[in-house]
């Protein structure tokens, strides 16, 4: 999950209607009654899971969703939120006989427990048949380490993902597979708890510089640090190797699913929340949006690697972290590191920054080799986050620390789209749901810029000759987040025709198979795949 998960950690229940990607509320744009209808999605917890298993036997019947009475008390239908919409209606774009773009959708985090074993079939199977008769193109699932390889180095345990692979199989639809190397729990949506593999949190009581580390010697458990990809440190193996092992164990267990092609694209997680990037606002570390975040590399392994690199550049008095830099919610023009001609642009400066993200490249590099060797013949995916907050500042302070050098006078994606084209990896990249003026409603003050984020990693991948996936950071259930995912999907007047090549859509649950809901859904599928919808004249 990116970076706009880990947002709504820092919101008050006033504050997260503000958040335009936060779209819980299908259809209303007041923000009474969006508060409302939040209380009472969660108030409806237990009646709507029960709905839900009637309402996946009537879709895979054949029923039209309308036609169930189990929707007549759906939260679309309440007398008390009946408000009306006062914006002008903005005509929408046609995209009958546009590029067919794939859709895909995120199953819940929890569908695996952590013995390894599928949670409640039957149910899950009624949700599959459900998203099979909207077209949906196949499921996206994590394969947690912390729960395939939990107790022993190189002992494996895949059994819940095989007789999920099945039931999948047997809908004929398809999947992508995430290798999820971090921990789950502690964003939004994360409603269970994964952690590293014991055997590795066991290595880590003794030797806690396996994990990033800021310049307090806080320690973020969530993923290991790059720093051991080439140190010899989890019993024997280095970090690289680990992964390598889990990479390979996999393709060897399901080879029958990558042989008939069930298996579409694999995504490789290269960092927190499988992104690449730095641990930079860690919600347990106190960060609240719109905060810069801090730099992350206070390990024992990464500095040394700094001062080698110091060293090497005839410096070795740079071989430390910036002293000024600020806090986890400090704002860019309040440090002397990341205001308008501070720090970030000196000498110094530029040599960390450069450092610090070819870092983040190099760790890229060696596990995006590794997983080709694994995946020979299969479709490889890498995530980033859409850090989007001071995008319209000089420094873009929360990109830099986060390791992607993007100041206003330097290109931070395009050396990271070189990389993946030189592994001939997709792109999959985040908050493609976002409009700027939104962003500005909420927090005026984090200068964001999320459209202008959107497009520049668009033409570093496209430029760069390489597919392009997205997701949606938080979930959206409405037409207008819908609309602004189809425009970034299939630009207009694009001369070249280029579009994204997959959407993976985030994510299954009760409240998208609310009848509304779910006919909003249906139609994006239908336009994400070229086809005419009866009712586009409005939104």
């Amino acid at each position: 999950m990116a970076f706009n998960a880990c947002v709504a950690l820092s919101l008050t229940n006033s504050q997260l209607f503000l958040v335009s990607s936060m779209r819980v509320c299908s259809g209303f744009r007041s923000s009474v009654t969006c508060n409302l209808r939040c209380h009472r999605v969660k108030g409806d917890a237990v009646s709507i899971g029960s709905r839900f298993r009637n309402f996946g036997v009537a879709r895979a019947k054949g029923l039209k969703i309308e036609d169930h009475s189990l929707l007549d008390d759906s939260l679309d239908n309440t007398d008390d939120e009946q408000v009306g919409d006062v914006r002008p209606k903005v005509p929408e774009r046609d995209f009958t006989g546009t590029a067919y773009v794939p859709v895909y959708v995120m199953l819940p985090l929890s569908v695996i427990d952590m013995n390894c074993e599928l949670v409640d079939p039957e149910d899950l199977l009624n949700q599959l048949r459900i998203l099979k008769s909207a077209n949906v193109d196949g499921v996206m699932i994590d394969c947690w380490w912390g729960i395939v390889e939990a107790h022993a180095p190189q002992v494996y345990k895949w059994s819940g993902y095989r007789r999920l692979f099945q039931m999948v199989r047997d809908l004929k639809l398809k999947l992508q597979v995430v290798m999820s190397f971090h921990e789950c729990g502690g964003n939004v949506g994360d409603d269970v708890h994964i952690p590293l593999p014991q055997w590795v949190t066991e290595i880590g009581e003794t030797n806690p510089d396996i994990y990033f580390t800021d310049r307090e010697e806080r320690r973020n458990t969530e993923c290991l640090t790059w720093g051991i990809d080439k140190e010899r440190v989890l019993k024997r193996r280095t970090a690289v190797e680990v992964y390598f092992d889990y990479m390979r164990s996999f393709r060897v267990e399901f080879d029958e699913f990558f042989q008939d092609g069930i298996i579409s694209e694999i995504e490789i997680g290269l960092g927190p929340c499988g992104e690449l990037r730095y641990p930079s606002y860690p919600a347990k570390h106190g960060w609240t949006y719109p905060g810069i975040g801090e730099f992350q590399c206070y390990d024992k392994y990464l500095m040394k690697s700094l001062s080698k690199a110091a060293e090497v550049r005839g410096h070795s008095f740079w071989g430390r972290g910036p002293e000024n830099a600020g806090s986890y919610n400090s704002a860019p023009h309040e440090i002397g590191f990341f205001r308008d001609g501070g720090d970030y642009d000196s000498y110094y400066g530029r040599f960390f920054l450069n450092w610090y993200s070819q870092v983040l490249i190099d760790h890229g590099d060696r596990v995006l080799d590794l997983a080709n060797l694994a995946f020979e013949g299969t479709g490889i995916s890498a995530k980033l986050s859409g850090i989007h907050w001071w995008y319209k500042t000089a420094s873009h302070a929360a990109e830099l620390t986060a390791g992607f050098y993007n100041s206003s006078n330097r290109d931070g994606y395009a050396p990271i789209a070189a990389m993946l084209r030189k592994h001939g990896v997709a792109l999959n990249f985040t908050c493609f749901e976002m409009r700027t003026v939104d962003q500005y409603e909420g927090f005026p003050e984090a200068l964001a810029d999320p459209e202008g984020l959107v497009w520049q990693v668009l033409n570093a991948a496209w430029d760069a000759c390489i597919p392009l996936a997205s997701e949606n950071a938080l979930p959206c259930y409405d037409r207008e987040g819908y609309n602004k995912i189809l425009e970034n999907a299939k630009p207009l007047h694009n001369p070249d025709g280029r579009h994204l090549s997959v959407f993976t859509y985030l994510r299954l649950s009760p409240v998208l198979m609310e009848r509304h809901n779910f006919q909003e859904f249906e139609r994006f599928v239908k336009r994400m795949h070229g086809e005419a919808v009866s009712d586009s004249n409005a939104i």
